[in-house]
């Protein structure tokens, strides 16, 4: 285990525990990656709330800088969705996060994601999310060296700043600014 980050907060009136882990790809066949995945970083992060009904879904926003591709934060979305309308990779009833990056040429570069677990504001339609929590991690490649860089809380000021980027490719949605209490 290479890094381990614990949030608490409350929503709806109940407390919400998040738990990320960070680890080296040890096995990259049973997380469903190639070989030349081993080495790069897994992440996964759960969510324990009580199930009492709509007010408990969750999701998970996530923005990467992966220079290879471009060089300001995009939206990360399981690619085997196709395009979606919405900024949420993951969603639903304590939706897990699972990531598990990796690439088969190792140039120099450093990879960074910025993962945030948000809401939507309400189940009738509203297309508003807010946000609870935040945190980066990723990795760095140098000299055909991979290293895991570790958890970091981000403050709300980094949910603000991917706020234009995320207006413009969901326009239908409202994004509040800062973290929701």
């Amino acid at each position: 285990m290479i890094d381990r980050l614990e949030f608490e907060f409350e929503r709806a009136g109940a407390p919400v525990v998040v738990r990320a882990e960070l680890w080296d790809n040890d096995d990259p066949t049973a997380y469903g990656c190639p070989e030349f995945a081993r080495g790069f970083p897994v992440m996964r992060a759960t969510i324990e709330p009580p199930a009492r009904g709509y007010q408990d879904l969750l999701g998970w926003i996530q923005l990467i800088r992966d220079p290879a591709q471009r060089p300001d934060f995009f939206n990360d979305s399981p690619e085997m969705l196709g395009e979606v309308t919405h900024p949420f990779g993951y969603y639903g009833s304590a939706p897990t996060l699972f990531d598990a990056p990796h690439r088969d040429a190792l140039p120099d570069l450093e990879w960074v994601a910025h993962t945030f677990l948000g809401a939507v504001g309400g189940i009738y339609g509203e297309f508003d999310a807010h946000v609870y929590l935040g945190f980066s991690w990723g990795y760095r490649i140098r000299d055909g060296e991979i290293s895991i860089i570790g958890f970091e809380e981000l403050a709300p000021a980094a949910w603000d700043a991917h706020l234009p980027y995320l207006e413009s490719i969901c326009p239908k949605w409202a994004f509040a600014p800062g973290y929701s209490s």
